[in-house]
C-alpha cells in the first residue's frame, strides 16, 4: 500500500476518536502514521498508538466519558443496533475499523449480556494487502481441485491479512485459479469487517460472508444454505472447530483456515492441532515469515 494511503487510513482511524483525543493523533509524523498499527484508550492512561517499536504514549490523557463517546460515533450513535457484537467485545466500523472494547461485563444466567463501564478500548487500523496472495493462490490447486490449507504464524504475524486476500484471489479467479464460491466465517469480524450488513473489505465478488457466528455453529450453517465450494475460518482454537472444520471435509468442501503456530512442529507439540494433523485434514501448510524486509510465504505439504 503506497504510504499516502497508509497516512490517510490512519487519519481515517483517528477521525473515530473524540475531538480532543483526535487531535492528539493526528498530530504524529507521516512516518508514524503510516506504520501505526492499532490507537489504544485506557481511562486516566494516556492515548497510545502502537508502532512496530511498541507502544508510544502521546500527550493526552483519556477520560472515562470519552471511551463512551468512542462508542457513540463508532456506533454512528446507534448502540443498540450494535448491541450484540459490544457484548462480544468489539464493534465493526464504517471503512473497515474494527475497535476492541473492555470494561464490565453485565452477566445473565451465566451469559454475558453487554458491557458498561468501558475501561480500555483499542482501534485496529486494518489495511487491505491487496495482491500479496496473487502468486500463492494458484500453487493451491492440483489437478484444477483446491486442496485444504493451513496458514502458520505466530500471533502478529500476518496470517488475517493473508487469509483475508487468499479469499479474494480464490473468489476472483485467474488463468491458474479457477473462481470458487466461498463461504468465510468471520467470528470475530476481523476478516471481512461487516458493518450493518456490508462487508468493508474486498473479500471477492463469490464471497458469502457469515459475520460473528462461531465456527462449530457456522459451518453447519453454511454447509446447508450456501452450498460452498470452500469454507474459509481464521484462528481455530477449540475442539469444537474440528468437529465442525472434519464434518465439512466429509461433505466434499475445501477448507482455508489459520492457526496460531510457528511451523508444523509447534502443531505436533499440541494435542488438539496434533489431532488435526492425524485426521489429515488439510495437506498444506502456508509459514509466513518476517523479517525486517516485510513478509514471505512457504508452502510446505504436511506429513500424511
Amino acid at each position: 500500500m503506497p504510504k499516502n494511503e497508509l497516512i490517510s487510513r490512519y487519519e481515517q482511524a483517528a477521525a473515530i476518536l473524540p475531538s480532543r483525543l483526535r487531535k492528539a493523533a493526528l498530530a504524529l509524523s507521516n512516518e508514524e502514521k503510516a506504520a501505526a498499527e492499532e490507537l489504544r484508550l485506557r481511562a486516566g492512561r494516556p492515548l497510545t498508538v502502537l508502532l512496530p517499536t511498541g507502544e508510544a504514549a502521546l500527550e493526552a490523557e483519556v477520560e472515562p466519558e470519552e471511551l463512551e463517546t468512542l462508542c457513540d460515533i463508532a456506533t454512528e450513535f446507534s448502540r443498540y443496533a450494535s448491541s450484540e457484537t459490544i457484548r462480544e467485545g468489539f464493534l465493526p466500523v464504517r471503512g473497515g475499523f474494527r475497535v476492541g472494547l473492555c470494561g464490565t461485563a453485565v452477566m445473565k444466567a451465566g451469559v454475558n449480556t453487554n458491557l458498561k463501564n468501558l475501561s480500555s478500548a483499542v482501534i485496529r487500523i486494518a489495511r487491505e494487502r491487496r495482491g500479496v496472495a496473487s502468486n500463492l493462490a494458484p500453487m493451491l490447486f492440483q489437478n484444477g481441485n483446491f486442496v485444504n490449507t493451513l496458514i502458520l504464524s505466530p500471533p502478529g504475524g500476518g496470517k488475517t491479512t493473508l487469509l483475508r486476500d487468499l479469499v479474494r484471489c480464490l473468489s476472483e479467479g485467474g488463468p491458474s485459479c479457477p473462481p470458487q464460491r466461498i463461504s468465510l466465517i468471520d467470528e470475530r469480524g476481523e476478516v471481512a469487517v461487516v458493518c450493518q450488513g456490508t462487508p468493508q473489505m474486498d473479500v471477492g465478488p463469490r464471497t458469502d460472508v457469515l459475520d460473528a457466528c462461531p465456527k462449530a455453529l457456522g459451518i453447519p450453517i453454511v454447509l446447508r444454505a450456501m452450498n460452498p465450494q470452500i469454507i474459509a475460518v481464521d484462528e481455530i482454537t477449540v475442539r469444537e472447530d474440528l468437529t465442525a472444520i472434519s464434518m465439512a471435509a466429509g461433505c466434499g468442501v475445501g477448507l482455508l483456515a489459520t492457526i496460531h503456530a510457528s511451523g508444523v512442529p509447534e502443531l505436533l507439540q499440541k494435542p488438539l492441532y496434533r489431532l488435526l494433523l492425524e485426521n489429515q485434514v488439510f495437506r498444506l501448510a502456508v509459514r509466513i515469515l518476517r523479517d525486517h524486509g516485510g513478509r514471505a510465504y512457504e508452502l510446505e505439504e504436511l506429513p500424511c
